[in-house]
């Protein structure tokens, strides 16, 4: 059964003085769970160690500010677009000079999802999404950027994205096999519906839903209704309700901002397995 809360309603805990932290998901709060994640909010002029244990995956997606990663002599400087996949036995330091928030999300023993974890362990990697291509819905208005995949990150233990629905979108109902994953709304509002219930949805909310779970969004309101989403494990299986429109992704050769991408994507149906170009 899905399970939904807003991050405001989570008291945040002193990990050290300046840095707080809010555990969203956590094997309390959603028994069974393969997906620890974690709000962090760092006030200016605060650090914090990053260490992800051997065998975890982990990544942060940055909300709010500018903050500088420290890894192996590597410096480099994130903001509120930025999205950081860290592999196995990753040691870092993150600093702020104005303080910053971020969500951090933690996949224990994740070799478990990816037969070829131990052979080819994925790599440290930065994404924009910003600059990432854009795909269109063809029956409908929303769009799509991808931000976890086998070719960005290396493994397919995980797979994540960027949606963002225009007034009035509604998507089709359906269910995953094979996946647990969440949803984080980043901006707008609209009703999301966990096997045919009504569920509304702001800013700061987040939705973890079971394997198999039926489930479908619709944005209300007059901005865009925006969120991430994460899967583990990233390889599943979409089933579509009786007569809903499987939905089918286009390329619009341009990122978010109208420019070219900092790669091409070609067009595919979410029915199907994660194409080899994504």
């Amino acid at each position: 059964m899905a399970v939904t809360f807003n991050e405001t309603t989570v008291w945040p805990e002193v990990m050290k003085p300046g840095v707080e932290r809010q555990r969203l998901l956590t094997a309390a709060r959603v028994p069974g769970t393969r997906i620890l994640l974690d709000r962090i909010r760092l006030a200016a002029q605060t650090s914090i160690e990053i260490d992800v244990s051997a065998g975890d995956l982990a990544w942060f997606q940055m909300l709010e500010g500018e903050a500088l990663l420290t890894h192996g002599g590597a410096k480099v400087s994130l903001g509120s677009t930025h999205i950081v996949f860290l592999p196995s036995q990753f040691n870092a330091t993150l600093t702020t000079r104005e303080g910053v928030t971020f969500l951090f999300a933690q996949v224990p023993n994740a070799a478990r999802f990816d037969a070829g974890f131990a052979d080819q362990p994925p790599q440290f990697r930065v994404v924009d999404w910003t600059r990432e291509p854009v795909l269109d819905s063809e029956h409908d208005a929303r769009k799509r950027i991808y931000v976890a995949t086998p070719k960005l990150f290396g493994t397919k233990a995980i797979k994540g994205e960027m949606i963002i629905y225009p007034p009035g979108t509604q998507a089709s109902n359906h269910h995953h096999e094979g996946a647990e994953h969440f949803m984080y709304v980043l901006g707008g509002r609209g009703t999301a519906y966990a096997n045919e219930k009504p569920i509304p949805l702001r800013k700061g909310d987040l939705i973890h839903y079971d394997d198999r779970e039926r489930h479908y969004l619709k944005s209300e309101g007059d901005e865009d209704m925006v969120f991430v989403e994460f899967f583990v494990p990233g390889v599943y299986k979409t089933v579509w309700a009786e007569g809903a429109p499987i939905c089918t992704w286009s390329p619009t050769g341009r990122n978010i901002r109208g420019d070219k991408p900092v790669r091409e994507i070609a067009g595919h149906s979410s029915a199907s397995a994660v194409p080899q170009d994504v």
